[in-house]
């Protein structure tokens, strides 16, 4: 359809940028007055059109929190499974409720929507404004459900090196050995937001920062929806996305 994303192979949203941490490593900053969330029947939309185009093998979900808005997440993940979308992966600090029977039947619900791969953001940085204990009941309930679940740690510079951030990462990910949860191999914080503002003596000034998730403008493999809707260099509630695909040029 168009030259520019020939190789379209995943479909991100960012359900919302409302997040239940402060986190200090953020590279988007401190996530104040985000109250907009991506419209789940817009999104389902959007990937069937896609889909009837594209080989998708990933559709993702991630924010600020997305289980802020988790009947917008299940729809989603719904859609793909149904389109036989191989990976249904949702990125979660598993803190949106303390109430125990609201998170067995968030869970549940992931369960039945088709998520087959989460990644659970556990480390020193969520740590700190967001609790060990109620994210430790969200792992349970999703280990017992059967959702394939690895944690997903931001490490500081290095997974190797040894900062007292990354000690008690390391500490923390000890709290999951009873769970048999396997470690993902995580992200390194990029110099960016909260993260600049915050651990600015572990970045070298030297060293140009370059986006560990930017695209290639001109061989687009992964398309990315913003809460509000935005898409490429369109909005997916004022044009068909098929359109906006089209017409996207770098």
């Amino acid at each position: 359809m168009n030259q520019y994303i020939r190789n379209l192979k995943k479909i991100e949203f960012v359900v919302t940028m409302a997040c239940t941490g402060k986190c200090k490593h953020c590279s988007e900053g401190d996530h104040d007055g985000c109250a907009e969330h991506i419209n789940g029947e817009a999104a389902a939309k959007a990937i069937e059109k896609i889909c009837s185009h594209y080989d998708i093998s990933t559709v993702m979900t991630f924010g600020g929190e997305p289980l802020l808005y988790p009947e917008t997440v299940c729809m989603i993940h719904k859609t793909a499974a149904n389109l036989g979308v191989a990976k249904r992966q949702i990125i979660t600090n598993g803190f949106f409720s303390r109430d125990k029977d609201r998170i067995k039947a968030v869970v549940s619900h992931l369960a039945n929507s088709g998520v087959n791969n989460l990644l659970l953001s556990v480390d020193a940085f969520h740590q700190e404004t967001i609790p060990l204990d109620t994210v430790m009941v969200f792992a349970e309930c999703a280990t017992h459900s059967g959702i394939p679940i690895k944690l997903q740690p931001a490490w500081l510079v290095s997974a190797e090196d040894q900062n007292p951030y990354n000690e008690k990462t390391k500490e923390i990910i000890r709290a999951f050995d009873r769970l048999n949860i396997p470690l993902n191999q995580g992200n390194v914080v990029f110099p960016k937001g909260n993260a600049l503002k915050y651990l600015q003596e572990y970045f070298d000034d030297s060293t140009a920062p370059i986006s560990p998730y930017e695209e290639n403008p001109e061989d687009i493999k992964t398309i990315s929806f913003d809460a509000n809707g935005d898409v490429l260099n369109g909005n997916v509630y004022k044009t068909d996305i098929l359109e906006i695909i089209r017409a996207y040029r770098p």
